[in-house]
């Protein structure tokens, strides 16, 4: 009698659920923006559509995949002697680059190509395993006029030489360069400042960076100490602020002033921002050349702008909105030329310590950095050789420029460790020297070191 009453009882309860498992489930009702306010807990008012209701059901928000950190080889010697952030972590890509390594672009087929300026060489480092190390060295352009800055354009490789802007390809899709073709020779040669940089802007110009002959002088060509914008042929674009010159050397420049803008890029917004290498042996109060002028890391550059050199100098240190006019270099001994005065010279948003050298530097992409370290300016420091104070000393290094709402605000260092305590960077004793930054297709931050002949690779790895 009592299995039969069980029985009961649970066919009973199967019935129950089962008849509210069949009976229809209640929907939200739509929130009526216009709905009165109602009453809540702590005596403020609410409308509907602020209340939490029971009865809705968000769906569960897709997450994008984590991606795993690209690949880590194993600690080298390197690793244990630079510092990076905590996070973070360095490796040799590459090592045994001799011809001074400097600027660097990776191409359609994911090698990163090199310009080894003093061996007129540019070379190719593919990593074909994704491994984080170099497959190996290969020479793929040789006899070239101090190559430094590397670009590509489609299939299209552009290197910009001291004198002349050339570009190469391979017409069968090999790593074998067959087709060269001058795009121009417009360029100032020679003098103090060997480096050329290129870059193509957002207007698909070519633009081209080319330093001064000289410490502190005026320049007789025009086209030195400028940022100079060509069509990708070569010839003169003609909303070129200059373009009508009677000079033809002058028809290229985009803008002056600007003792060496060793790079140059443009901000998301699609702002040109260059750094500049300020001049030496400026005497400061206590009579050294070690603390002016600041070098300028950020110049917001214009069409047909005026940048100060050789007759102003940018005063302050860190970050300015672009307020503070530049002075006057009294001990240049030089004149501005009728029509012109400090005070018309482009201001700097963000400068550093006088002969840090800034060379190559890049902002960084979303990628394998996390996201409070993307989209912030990074710059390889040369360093210092004629700073004469040794507490004084600049460290090589690169440096992490924070910018927020599109200004840079600033800086910490992100590598450190190739100077010998007590030794400038330009000692025999330094580890090294960075001398370009950029970000590859694997998120992975590669660093070029002319003196040390080596590429490091920079990975955030938790």
């Amino acid at each position: 009698m009592k299995s039969t009453i069980n029985t009961f009882l649970i066919l009973a309860l199967y019935g129950l659920l089962l008849q509210a498992a069949c009976a229809p489930v209640p929907t939200a009702k739509p929130l009526d923006a216009t709905a009165a306010p109602v009453q809540t807990d702590n005596g403020s008012l609410a409308t509907p559509s602020q209340e939490p209701s029971l009865t809705q059901t968000a769906e569960p928000e897709e997450l994008d995949p984590v991606k795993p950190p690209p690949a880590l080889p194993p600690a080298d010697a390197a690793s244990a002697r630079l510092v990076v952030p905590d996070g973070f972590a360095l490796r040799v890509f590459a090592d045994g680059l001799s011809g001074k390594p400097r600027f660097m672009s990776f191409g359609p087929d994911g090698s990163l190509y090199v310009s080894l300026m003093s061996a007129g060489q540019v070379i190719r480092l593919p990593d074909a395993d994704k491994d984080g190390l170099a497959d190996g060295m290969e020479v793929v352009l040789s006899g070239l006029n101090l190559p430094h800055g590397l670009e590509w354009q489609g299939d299209w490789l552009y290197v910009a030489e001291n004198d002349r802007i050339e570009r190469f390809r391979s017409s069968n899709g090999s790593t074998s360069f067959d087709e060269r073709q001058l795009i121009t020779d417009n360029l100032p040669g020679g003098g103090g400042h060997v480096s050329r940089t290129l870059h193509f802007g957002p207007d698909g110009m070519l633009y081209v960076s080319a330093g001064s002959s000289c410490n502190v002088c005026e320049e007789s060509d025009p086209r030195r100490a400028a940022i100079l914008r060509f069509n990708a042929d070569g010839s003169i674009p003609a909303d070129n602020p200059f373009a009508n010159d009677p000079d033809p050397r002058r028809q290229p420049v985009y803008a002056w002033g600007l003792r060496n803008s060793v790079d140059f890029l443009w901000t998301p917004t699609g702002v040109l921002w260059a750094n500049q290498n300020g001049r030496d042996n400026l005497l400061d109060a206590s009579g050294l050349p070690d603390n002016l002028p600041p070098e300028v890391i950020v110049f917001p550059i214009q069409k047909g702008g005026f940048y100060g050199w050789p007759y102003c100098y940018w005063p302050v240190l860190g970050a300015d909105a672009g307020q503070t006019p530049q002075v006057d270099d009294a001990q240049s001994g030089l004149r501005l030329p009728a029509g012109l005065d400090c005070a018309q010279a482009g201001a700097a948003l963000f400068s550093d310590l006088a002969h840090s050298a800034p060379l190559g530097m890049e902002i960084a992409p979303q990628g394998n950095f996390p996201s409070e370290y993307q989209d912030d300016l990074y710059v390889a420091y040369h360093g210092s050789w004629n700073v004469r104070n040794p507490e004084s000393f600049r460290d090589c290094k690169v440096v992490r420029v924070v910018i927020q709402n599109g200004m840079p605000m600033y800086s910490e260092d992100f590598i450190n460790g190739w100077r010998e305590p007590g030794k400038t960077c330009g000692d025999a004793s330094a580890y090294g020297r960075p001398a370009d930054v950029v970000f590859g297709p694997d998120g992975a931050m590669y660093v070029s070191d002319d003196a040390a002949g080596r590429i490091y690779r920079v990975i955030f790895t938790n």
